[in-house]
């Protein structure tokens, strides 16, 4: 009789992580008009007129609110693209961004 060795089939388990993500910030200014916040809350982000009403108004109260969370690099990309288009009207407009914990 033949001796048969016989192993077992390994499968590696892969583990994925999931990409940190990160907090768009609106900073409140004095001089941004409020109708091109919302605007710009809106088009960036895809909000409604009440959604980007609401989030306007809470950073004009508190100084600062958070938009959306995204991965890091969406986050950059839409706070860099909202800042500039209020730089490009003259706007002193700023987003931000910081992990979350």
């Amino acid at each position: 009789m033949a001796d048969t060795v016989t192993t077992p089939k390994t499968r590696t388990k892969i583990k994925v992580e999931r990409p940190k993500l990160h907090k768009v910030i609106l900073i409140n200014d004095d001089f941004t008009p409020r109708e091109f916040v919302t605007m710009i809350l809106k088009g960036e982000f895809r909000m409604t007129e009440d959604q980007a009403y609401k989030v306007m108004i809470t950073a004009h109260k508190l100084g600062a609110c958070v938009v959306a969370v995204f991965t890091r690099d969406v986050a950059e990309t839409k706070a860099t693209r909202a800042t500039d288009a209020g730089r490009a009207k003259g706007y002193p407009l700023l987003f931000t961004t910081e992990p979350e914990e």
